[in-house]
């Protein structure tokens, strides 16, 4: 522990990881927006099958990252905006990120009834 007269003489320094940001793309920022640069699908990992949609996404903060689109179908092209949030999908390595459903440019999933806030679907639109 520092005495009084070295705290007097040298200020103490923060800790390395107190000074880092919390996430390594977004920063401090709990989303970003985003341009959608190309919209591709991606194989999960070994005990799974199937086409993962993911959207190659040039950040506000000129990061370019690679984002999960969740839910059934979407509306998603080149140079929409989306927003992105945090959160790893488990089964494609290198995917951080996840698109927000029923902001911007991507628009919610039809016909969804349960789980409807993650998925960005009004009440009223379930037919």
């Amino acid at each position: 522990m520092a005495t009084i007269n070295q705290i007097t003489k040298k200020e103490r320094k923060p800790k390395k990881n107190q000074i880092q940001a919390k996430s390594k793309y977004l920063g401090i920022n709990p989303q970003l927006k985003g341009v959608c640069l190309r919209v591709l699908t991606r194989k999960p990992k070994k005990p799974n099958s199937a086409q993962r949609k993911i959207a190659k996404v040039k950040l506000s903060n000129q990061i370019i990252v690679d984002a999960f689109i969740p839910g059934e179908g979407h509306s998603l092209q080149e140079h929409g905006i989306v927003l992105v949030r945090g959160g790893r999908v488990k089964d494609l390595p290198g995917v951080k990120l996840k698109c927000v459903r029923g902001k911007h440019d991507l628009s919610g999933v039809i016909g969804r009834k349960t789980s409807r806030s993650k998925y960005g679907t009004k009440r009223n639109e379930i037919k």
